[in-house]
């Protein structure tokens, strides 16, 4: 069964952002929308990556009304540590989750049991706490953070526009297309 348009189930997890631990529910979710990021795990390689991409394009999601978290299952004192190591961590201002219980990664369908860690995992999620967009891959494949914009655009849009879809490519201000009768076969 898809994620597509379920809600997202509850949790509770620790997390360290900007310097401070904190906890994460599932009510901290609802009312913004939110892209949760799940990676394999703290002092690797393509993860620091990822990151710090999401980092640097950190004030577009925020002006977008969009929450970031970071999600591996390392702890929150991990977390900290690689903030506090790693220069391209060290730009994340977003929350870092900590899923030490793997329940989280196994609620979003991305754990790898038998290695206690997380597939590249991202959710789009609406204020509603319905998941809107899923992309998981293979763990050697890093991802796009101005991609990973322009579906959360695609998403808020369609949200907004409900009689409307947005093609392949589509950016923001482009034209949408309206799904009719009259429409099938003209493409």
């Amino acid at each position: 069964m898809s994620l597509i348009n379920s809600t997202i189930k509850p949790f509770s997890v620790n997390a360290f952002q900007q310097g401070a631990f904190r906890t994460v529910t599932d009510e901290d979710l609802k009312g913004r929308w939110s892209v949760l990021v799940f990676y394999p795990g703290d002092f690797t390689f393509v993860c620091p990556t990822e990151l710090e991409d999401l980092a640097d394009h950190h004030a577009e999601f925020q002006a977008l009304g969009v929450d970031v978290y970071g999600v591996s299952t390392d702890s929150h004192f991990a977390h900290k540590a690689w903030h506090e190591t790693s220069a391209a961590v060290g730009k994340v201002q977003y929350a870092l989750l900590a899923d030490l219980t793997h329940q989280l990664s196994r609620d979003f369908e991305v754990l790898i049991e038998d290695a206690g860690q997380a597939l590249r995992g991202t959710f789009v999620i609406d204020p509603q706490g319905l998941i809107r967009t899923v992309e998981v891959h293979d763990n050697g494949i890093g991802r796009d953070a101005t991609e990973l914009l322009r579906k959360v655009r695609a998403a808020q849009y369609i949200t907004a526009h409900p009689n409307e879809v947005c093609p392949a490519k589509w950016e923001e201000g482009a034209e949408t297309l309206t799904p009719s009768l009259d429409l099938v076969g003209k493409i």
